[in-house]
Parts: C-alpha cells; sequence; structure tokens
C-alpha cells in the first residue's frame, strides 16, 4: 500500500468527488486555529443520496455500512477542499459523530459507522483514528439513512 493519502485512495479504488454545497443555511466547514470542523455529510454518490430509509426496518445493515462509507468519502472530498487539495495537512481525525436513521429495535449502530471509521483509517493511517459516536435517530435530512460530521486536526 501506498504511504501517500493519493495512493491510498486510488489503490482502495476511491476518487474523490467535489465537495457537496450545502443543502441550506451553513458552512460546508469551519477552519478555527488548528481544528477543522465539518459539517455533517450524507451518503451521495453521483450527486443524489444513495442510500436511503430506516436502518433496521428497509435498509439492511451492509447498505448501512456502504451509506456511512460514502459519508467518510464526502468528509474527504470536503477535508481536501478547506486544505486546498493538500489532504498531508491533517494531523489527526478527532472525532466522527454518526447518525443513523434507524427503528427503535435496532441497537447496531456502532456496527454502521464502523464502515465509515474503517475507511477513514485505511486512507489516513494512524492519523485516521479517531474518537466517535454512533447514534440512532428517527429521521435524517433527505431520508438519508447515515449523517456523519468530523472535526480534524491540521498544519497550518
Amino acid at each position: 500500500m501506498s504511504d501517500t493519502i493519493d495512493g491510498r485512495l486510488q489503490s482502495l479504488g476511491i476518487v474523490l468527488p467535489e465537495a457537496a454545497a450545502p443543502a441550506a443555511n451553513y458552512v460546508p466547514y469551519v477552519i478555527s486555529g488548528n481544528l477543522l470542523f465539518l459539517s455533517g455529510q450524507l451518503p451521495i454518490e453521483n450527486g443524489k443520496i444513495a442510500v436511503s430509509g430506516i436502518v433496521g426496518a428497509d435498509v439492511e445493515l451492509k447498505d448501512a455500512q456502504r451509506a456511512a462509507e460514502l459519508c467518510a468519502i464526502n468528509i474527504l472530498a470536503q477535508a481536501n477542499a478547506a486544505l486546498l487539495g493538500d489532504l498531508s495537512r491533517i494531523v489527526r481525525v478527532i472525532k466522527l459523530n454518526g447518525f443513523v436513521a434507524s427503528t427503535p429495535a435496532f441497537t447496531d449502530q456502532h456496527l454502521v459507522i464502523n464502515g465509515a471509521s474503517n475507511l477513514i483509517a485505511n486512507v489516513l493511517g494512524e492519523a485516521g483514528k479517531h474518537a466517535r459516536a454512533a447514534v440512532g435517530m428517527a429521521s435524517l435530512p433527505l431520508n438519508a439513512s447515515v449523517e456523519i460530521d468530523a472535526v480534524l486536526e491540521i498544519r497550518q
């Protein structure tokens, strides 16, 4: 596996999409000092929500994990935009907050968000190991199955 982030993305077959524009009255990211705060990212692929619905009802675990992976790809795309194309400025992923639209009986939110955690760690290596939350929600924007936001430490 390559020692660079771009090399790891390439070896995983991941092409970062253009960072999505905000869908409401917020900004996609804020840099404060050496912290990069990324707004919640949805499982958007080719410009549309790729996995929608409620996990445990009409969305299977493996599909929800794929949704989390897409959220992670979109987190990296937003970070890439914020850092002007230089992902090597990421020192550490501090925290991911994962939200899973799920039934009250579904209790594997942590396994869903593993889709994002695994991808981030595979792409960023040691810098991708992070704290996180995995929370069940009644619903998410645009009927997305998963939404994830992130806080990253960056080099100036």
